[in-house]
């Protein structure tokens, strides 16, 4: 199931209006074939727009979209769904995720796993997963849905926060870990060692931040409004990392997570 799930993708958080239209297919004129979008991005329509323009046929492009927390409660997920694919133009979508576990536990997970299957059952999504999981969340996930029904779960992870303990035990289960944030806003620069390790092979940090994602077998979905960093970021893929490479970027000192709203799960 992993497999068809392209591993460099284009996020399009922030794509909105004609020039995320552009920049989405900008992406797709480079050579991305995985597009993330979601309900609470408000880029579903900027998403469908740049598929239709790019010539592109449906099953040449991986859509992931993602259930935004309003849409948990009993009954509302897949009429949700429905609607998400209506805005993008799709009869179905590749891959739908829980974007949030519901916050502070006000709905059990249970009501909204169950929902999310029942959207595959009806051939809204072909794949299912999650996002922001935690370790206990990703096993009540796998206890409910059945092993091997969690396509992935998608993380905040880079180089200087490499989310280790759940990016090993979805490893372990054979879950796919997508990271958001994978170029760290642009932070990447300030570490000496990235640029180092840049420079020896004539790449970006971007680009070695990625490349190193890749190395551990994970899925990543950079974005940027710039061709030119768009092309760039997907350039990533032909980058190989030396074992010392890698040696040197896991022992990289790490920071805490960006991305942490109020109402978030307890993290690992």
């Amino acid at each position: 199931m992993m497999d068809s799930i392209p591993r460099l993708g284009f996020g399009t958080w922030g794509r909105t209006g004609a020039d995320g239209v552009a920049a989405i297919l900008c992406a797709l004129e480079t050579g991305y074939r995985h597009l993330d979008t979601a309900q609470s991005y408000g880029t579903e329509q900027s998403v469908g727009e740049a598929v239709r323009q790019s010539g592109l046929k449906r099953d040449e492009i991986f859509v992931t979209t993602k259930i935004k927390v309003d849409n948990l409660d009993p009954g509302k997920l897949l009429p949700s769904l429905r609607q998400s694919c209506d805005t993008i133009g799709v009869d179905q979508v590749d891959l739908t995720l829980i974007h949030w576990p519901a916050p502070h536990g006000r709905i059990e997970p249970q009501i909204y796993l169950e929902q999310l299957a029942e959207a595959r059952e009806a051939a809204r999504t072909r794949m299912i997963g999650v996002s922001n999981f935690t370790i206990a969340l990703v096993e009540k996930a796998e206890a409910i849905l059945g092993k091997g029904a969690v396509a992935t779960n998608q993380i905040e992870l880079n180089p200087l926060f490499q989310n280790r303990k759940i990016a090993e035990v979805c490893g372990k289960r054979g879950i796919l870990v997508t990271c958001y944030q994978p170029v760290a806003q642009g932070r990447m620069g300030d570490i000496e060692q990235m640029r180092l390790i840049a420079e020896r092979h004539e790449a970006t940090v971007e680009q070695v931040a990625l490349a190193y994602e890749l190395s551990k077998g994970y899925a990543a979905i950079p974005t940027s409004s710039k061709p030119e960093r768009i092309r760039s970021n997907w350039q990533a893929h032909t980058l190989a990392l030396t074992a010392a490479d890698i040696e040197a970027i896991d022992a990289l000192p790490q920071s805490s997570r960006a991305i942490d709203p109020p109402g978030a799960p307890l993290w690992d």
